[in-house]
């Protein structure tokens, strides 16, 4: 059984044992026919030799018949949203909906959306002493908050906290109904995006101490929140891991971030502040809430692109702008350091970052133009078997003679390549590889003699 077959077997049961809940809740309340127990009474389906991630969600938080109501009816909407139809009835002596159960009216689709206050109805009736226990149910501390499972949205100032609509994160309704996980990509709502990489470690071509900073970076991943959680020196240190990146384009930043995430099996999202900050006042903090937002809870890494536009020199504040500048950065600076996992930030150029700021990372590392060494490793690992250097071409004196970026050496290798394929051979030759390295001097501004 596929995926999705599993999953649907799962929840039709579910959304059975919920319809007959719903009925029994009318009879109780309303008809007074049967008492509050019956409730209690009420059989749970089993799901015991069922494998579905529905079912295993359920099974790995031996979730009580309380905490897998609320988990359907979250679903509910999505799946079967004609289940809730009956809770559109109107209180005949008032002529309004029954306040009881709570809920959204959508005049778009007419559906309703089912409310933390849908939820405690069903569930306590007009049991006061009940309601006030259900209330653990959308506490921070729960584990549908603490995993990113389900929240109440924020209802509207002054309004109670169960009026806000019951909602299923992106992550579990993809999980739920398509199989897989959910990935969100860049959009108007989501200035970030996802970024990975076809290469292996060994395709990083970088200076020792450089690597030596990269273990301490997969340290942490491996046994940082273990160090955090389970011994006492975990209260002397902040939540999270912090890195700045810094030095010249073209040295391998972006790409040890995605090799990161591949060894880490974690998703690397790529947040370009120069794109994130906006001239309007607040807009730069909502762009970054949006982000930070959705990571909490996720195996992400932060990746932030271009970050001396908000870490460059502080202003001071001679005027209102200069004021809302510095805000942004102590905005962002305290989202980081709430933020329980890996943040990387990147700059091309170190001595634009404010000094007061590197006390706020865990560690800095240096990414240089690769010395004549390491750049011969780079003409020799970049050229894949499929390719052979013409015997004019001396790769000892083109590391030493042309001071290059990694990024500029495979540039210049691209170029040549494609000229052995025009030629339809397999010979890279020293016209070809000048061509291209004249081409990467003429882009950085540096003289061609």
């Amino acid at each position: 059984m596929n995926i999705n077959s599993a999953n649907a077997k799962t929840i039709e049961q579910e959304l059975d044992w919920f319809q007959r809940l719903v009925l029994l809740r009318g009879k109780i309340t309303f008809e007074q026919s049967l008492p509050e127990e019956e409730i209690l009474k009420l059989k749970l389906p089993s799901i015991k030799e069922q494998e579905s991630p529905y079912a295993k969600l359920i099974k790995n938080h031996s979730m009580s018949m309380e905490e897998r109501l609320v988990l359907i009816l979250a679903l509910i909407p999505h799946v079967k949203p004609s289940l809730l139809d009956l809770l559109h009835m109107k209180n005949t002596l008032y002529d309004i909906p029954f306040t009881e159960f709570g809920g959204i009216r959508n005049d778009k689709n007419k559906g309703y959306l089912p409310t933390g206050e849908t939820a405690i109805f069903l569930l306590a009736g007009a049991n006061i002493e009940k309601r006030f226990e259900l209330l653990r149910l959308f506490n921070k501390d729960h584990f549908f908050q603490q995993e990113g499972i389900l929240s109440l949205e924020k209802s509207a100032l002054n309004e109670p906290l169960l009026c806000g609509q019951l909602s299923l994160s992106q992550e579990f309704l993809s999980l739920f109904t398509k199989g897989e996980i959910f990935k969100p990509d860049f959009s108007q709502n989501f200035p970030a995006k996802r970024i990975y990489t076809t290469q292996e470690w060994d395709d990083l071509i970088v200076a020792d101490d450089l690597l030596q900073g990269l273990e301490e970076i997969k340290d942490y991943v491996l046994h940082g929140k273990n160090l955090k959680n389970d011994y006492q020196f975990g209260r002397k240190i902040k939540p999270g891991f912090k890195v700045l990146f810094t030095g010249p384009p073209g040295t391998g930043k972006t790409l040890t971030a995605s090799l990161l995430g591949k060894y880490c099996q974690m998703d690397v999202y790529k947040i370009d502040l120069s794109m994130v900050v906006s001239k309007y006042i607040g807009e730069t903090e909502k762009n970054l809430s949006r982000v930070f937002d959705m990571a909490e809870n996720r195996n992400w890494i932060l990746f932030f692109d271009e970050a001396d536009a908000l870490f460059g020199k502080r202003s001071n504040t001679s005027d209102s702008h200069d004021r809302y500048a510095n805000q942004e950065v102590s905005f962002l600076l305290q989202r980081m350091e709430d933020f329980d996992g890996l943040v990387i930030l990147c700059s091309n150029f170190k001595k634009n970052i404010d000094e007061a700021f590197f006390r706020r990372f865990q560690l800095v590392l240096d990414f240089e133009i690769p010395d004549a060494h390491l750049r011969f490793i780079l003409w020799e690992k970049s050229k894949t078997p499929e390719f052979e250097y013409d015997k004019d071409i001396n790769i000892e004196y083109l590391a030493e003679q042309h001071e290059i970026s990694a990024a500029s050496i495979i540039n210049t290798l691209h170029y040549s390549i494609l000229k052995c394929l025009g030629r339809k051979d397999r010979i890279i030759r020293l016209k070809d590889i000048q061509a291209g390295l004249k081409m990467e001097k003429i882009k950085e501004g540096k003289s061609i003699v």
